[in-house]
């Protein structure tokens, strides 16, 4: 994938998508301020460039179903590549977990995982123990609520904090 640079109205435009999700050409323009045939070339030129990977829908999970939400903290016992590897390629394949993340310090992953409550998220701990995926220890949070999610501010983070 090849990146080219971003300028503001770049920045606009993603930020926009990022907001709002799929829109018309005619309000993406209006939002970025910008006139329509213009503002969908670079939205199209963006796309292929592969700045967006997609349009999503954010659920309320809440209001589908009472779902037990995990953070999961793993270390590995050994740290070679195919460790990781081996790791990484069998997380992908489980839906219970949304989320996955390599960090240093400690622990490796963070992992964020939905079950349908506490005794199936214990069958899926039990079943990662058994597949010999080099866990060396693991620490659980329960999520109690909430307070914030959502994607990061685009025009805030690449332009700074205003002063």
């Amino acid at each position: 994938m090849k990146k080219t640079r971003l300028d503001a109205i770049d920045i606009r435009i993603l930020s926009a998508v990022q907001k709002h999700g799929q829109l018309s050409k005619t309000k993406l323009a209006e939002i970025v301020n910008l006139s329509p045939t213009p503002c969908w070339a670079r939205l199209n030129k963006l796309k292929a460039a592969g700045y967006i990977r997609g349009y999503h829908a954010d659920i309320a999970l809440g209001y589908i179903s009472n779902l037990t939400q995990v953070i999961v903290t793993v270390a590995l016992a050994h740290h070679h590549k195919s460790d990781f590897d081996r790791f990484e390629a069998h997380i992908r394949k489980l839906d219970e977990i949304t989320e996955c993340i390599a960090t240093g310090g400690g622990m490796d992953y963070v992992l964020k995982v939905f079950s349908p409550g506490l005794t199936d998220f214990q069958n899926l701990m039990e079943s990662l123990l058994a597949a010999e995926l080099g866990i060396d220890r693991y620490m659980i949070h329960i999520v109690t609520r909430e307070i914030k999610s959502g994607p990061p501010n685009l025009a805030r983070l690449l332009t700074g904090p205003e002063k």
